[in-house]
């Protein structure tokens, strides 16, 4: 049976006269109720660790569990043909981000900010591999953030991109450029923090729950992706590399999916911006996660009905007839969701559906300037994430409250600007905080970003090859033979690229076997049966028929034999760079076959 803390502090204090320290005549009630003070002290301060831990892992399993809607949304956009691919490419994402996040991701991110309080620092140097961490709750937390981020570039490279370059981006991703931003805005040693000793003109950025840190840094980073990638084969150009005057549709092969989706990353959205507020027990911050998610609702439900009702409004104007677009209104849902992430606790509930019904038009118009910009995203990433991650971060600027921002952040010295207005003054410094931070995300992912997927397309490990684009990736990178895959097709050519493609497969298998100098999958600068990034390289060159020459006779037997083997060869180098280049999107002088 358990004893009362009063019989314990009294057994401690006779244990303690037992011991000579003092007289049992000694015990006061003076020393009695200090013992039982600091005891309720003690296990009120373990409770509290214990809700605010349990309360972590709770918002990181919402928030993990958004991967699964980045999944079903990327399943649904992309052909039946590349459905594999696809959810692997999302697998990898997270497995990536958890190892780059691990090994040194975190200590960037958060590693000293206790023993440099005060400090003002670039980047964390502490806790690599977790050492000397004791929260591990809050590492899961922010490994959930550092995930997310990953996974929107998935989509945007959804059905042209190789496997190799998704799990280096994720790596490079999680390791170093999101940390640094998160260091940068999060730790209290960052520049633009609010929460360090002497922040940015006595404000700092302010985003509560990451729509610069996650949502602005992802969407760039697609961006920079998709322009260096180029987009799919056919969406922009036809076969031969002429631009087509109406881009061509791919429309995903399942609405159910991408709805299932959205209603997944609603749901793990309650966990990404409510669970940041980090501790449910100080002062009044149940209050605060109640109102975060109460805004977090408004701004989805503005963004969906206005993003349905402005392209009902456009698709009127345009056809005469009026249609009513499911995978616009979805978007649009997680657009709000994304625009009120970085100010979800300190905007008050009405402002909050200004934002969202604002973030619905925003990506509605960003969305059809991508299309006339020939930026080929596949499940609309960037209007979504970076277009609307900028307008969330700018309305915390325009909309914050001065008592909530008292309740969250301890000052209201600088709050919105149209609350600045009925102080009496125009004091727009916290918006100016905003637009620095906004900026310095931006220039620091494409001064990273840009050369990396640059390195990246320039050795040949961005992009798949133009063939393997037109009869899908599921074949040439999950395995199980053309046959399994046959059934999936429906383009009339596609029987006679699939030929081509098993002609090509063998090709290479009988290169790889009897060339000395071994034969690179994805090389654009090595004599390789197929170009990658490039797709205007001969499949088959002069120099390799030159070396078969002086080895056929070991593989055939006889001079006979090796000449028209490689005459056969040649035939084969002209037809498959005339196939090759049906077969190339065209986006680029140096695409086109030149045989």
């Amino acid at each position: 049976m358990s004893s009362t803390t009063y019989q314990t502090c009294l057994a401690n204090l006779n244990s303690n006269s037992d011991n000579g320290a003092t007289s049992s005549t000694n015990i006061t009630t003076e020393a009695l109720l200090e013992c039982i003070s600091n005891t309720i002290d003690t296990t009120q301060h373990d409770s509290h660790s214990s809700i605010d831990a349990s309360f972590l892992l709770y918002a990181a399993s919402l928030v993990f569990f958004m991967q699964t809607g980045f999944a079903m949304i990327c399943a649904g956009c992309v052909r039946v043909n590349n459905i594999q691919n696809t959810l692997l490419k999302n697998l990898l994402d997270a497995c990536g981000a958890s190892l780059g996040f691990y090994t040194v991701g975190y200590a960037f991110a958060f590693g000293g900010s206790l023993a440099d309080y005060g400090k003002t620092t670039f980047i964390g140097k502490d806790n690599f591999f977790l050492m000397g961490v004791e929260n591990n709750s809050f590492w899961l937390f922010q490994f959930a953030f550092c995930a997310t981020s990953a996974t929107i570039v998935a989509g945007t490279l959804a059905e042209r991109c190789q496997m190799t370059a998704y799990l280096a981006y994720s790596i490079m991703l999680a390791a170093f450029v999101y940390p640094v931003v998160v260091h940068s805005i999060w730790s209290p040693q960052g520049f633009l923090s609010a929460h360090n000793p002497t922040p940015l003109w006595d404000s700092g950025m302010v985003d509560f729950a990451g729509g610069s840190v996650v949502h602005l840094t992802g969407g760039m980073t697609a961006l920079i992706a998709t322009k260096i990638l180029g987009p799919r084969t056919g969406r922009f150009h036809d076969l031969r590399g002429k631009v087509l005057k109406v881009p061509t549709e791919f429309p995903g092969h399942s609405l159910a999916l991408q709805c299932l989706g959205t209603f997944i990353l609603w749901f793990g959205w309650y966990g990404f911006n409510a669970g940041s507020i980090i501790s449910l027990t100080l002062d009044d911050h149940h209050l605060v996660v109640s109102h975060t998610a109460i805004n977090t609702t408004l701004s989805a439900a503005a963004g969906c009905v206005s993003t349905l009702c402005l392209s009902t409004i456009v698709a009127e104007r345009m056809s005469g007839e009026v249609t009513f677009n499911l995978q616009y209104a979805m978007n649009g849902c997680l657009s709000g969701l994304v625009a009120i992430t970085a100010g979800c606790s300190i905007v008050e509930s009405w402002a909050s559906i200004v934002i969202g019904l604002v973030s619905g038009a925003l990506y509605l118009c960003c969305s059809k300037l991508l299309v006339r910009w020939r930026i080929d995203d596949a499940v609309d990433a960037i209007p979504v994430h970076m277009i609307n991650g900028i307008w969330g971060s700018l309305s915390v600027g325009l909309f914050a409250e001065p008592t909530l921002m008292k309740a969250v952040y301890g000052t209201s010295d600088h709050v919105g600007w149209f609350y600045s207005w009925g102080r009496g003054n125009a004091d727009a410094i916290l918006l100016a905080c905003q637009v620095v931070g906004i900026l310095f995300v931006v220039g620091w992912v494409m001064f990273t970003m840009t050369p990396f997927f640059w390195l990246l397309h320039y050795c040949g490990f961005l992009r798949s090859d133009s063939l393997e684009e037109v009869v899908g990736l599921d074949i040439g990178y999950t395995g199980g033979g053309i046959r399994n895959h046959r059934d999936n097709f429906e383009s009339e050519k596609m029987e006679e690229y699939l030929k081509e493609y098993e002609h090509r497969q063998r090709e290479r298998a009988y290169f790889k076997k009897n060339s000395d100098r071994g034969i690179p999958a994805s090389s654009i600068h090595q004599d390789s049966l197929h170009g990658s990034s490039y797709h205007g390289r001969r499949i088959i060159t002069q120099n390799m028929i030159e070396s078969l020459d002086t080895t056929s006779n070991n593989v055939m037997g006889n001079n006979n034999n090796t000449r028209a083997i490689a005459n056969g060869v040649e035939n084969s180098n002209t037809s498959v760079s005339d196939n090759d280049a049906a077969a190339g999107d065209g986006h680029g002088d140096d695409q086109r076959r030149t045989v």
